[in-house]
């Protein structure tokens, strides 16, 4: 069964998507990389993606589920696919849902849950260490952290009130988080 990773800026989302991509042997999917991938290889869907990047706009919905249902139809069925930054919002979750039911493709909901303070304070603990500048403007993270709360908490609300979420606590080392996403899929019928 596929997986929907939700988690804050600062949760350690991409880390335990990796965690468990290499332990379960889940594919990554994610939107910003698969667009950046379809642009660089030319194609036609590649072309139009770029035309609203290269201008800085944000790529269409209809869009965003072709190059997301063409990245899923390439793999073949038995591939577990980890979802990470997809579905964004409730436009999206429905667009999402249509496209998964469309190509069969059952899944589950994974949030890593984690304070926003805590969460602010390791991307700027991470800034300082990695010499990220986008990480180091707390009103820019702000920003960030005020969309997701607007856009992606509806959402995961909406998938915790339909029973496919299974909340983790994010706090601690890297770890005892992954410990608790385990203990979280192992809870779940058909996760792994």
């Amino acid at each position: 069964m596929d997986i929907v990773l939700f988690g804050i800026q600062g949760s350690g989302k991409g880390t335990q998507a990796r965690k468990i991509a290499a332990e379960f042997g889940y594919d990554i999917f994610e939107t910003g990389a698969e667009l950046r991938r379809i642009i660089a290889s030319g194609s036609d869907l590649g072309k139009i993606a770029a035309s609203y990047m290269d201008k800085g706009n944000l790529v269409p919905l209809s869009l965003v589920m072709q190059v997301t249902k063409e990245a899923i139809l390439a793999k073949p069925k038995t591939q577990k696919i980890l979802f990470d930054g997809i579905p964004r919002d409730r436009e999206q979750m429905q667009a999402f849902d249509a496209m998964m039911a469309d190509v069969g493709r059952p899944f589950r909901c994974l949030h890593i849950l984690l304070p926003e303070e805590e969460a602010l304070q390791r991307i700027l603990g991470r800034a300082k260490v990695e010499g990220r500048v986008d990480d180091s403007d707390e009103s820019y993270i702000r920003r960030r952290m005020q969309i997701f709360r607007e856009k992606t908490l509806p959402v995961i609300d909406e998938y915790r009130r339909q029973r496919k979420l299974e909340d983790v606590n994010g706090s601690g080392t890297v770890w005892e988080v992954y410990g608790r996403m385990k203990k979280a899929m192992e809870r779940e019928d058909g996760f792994t």
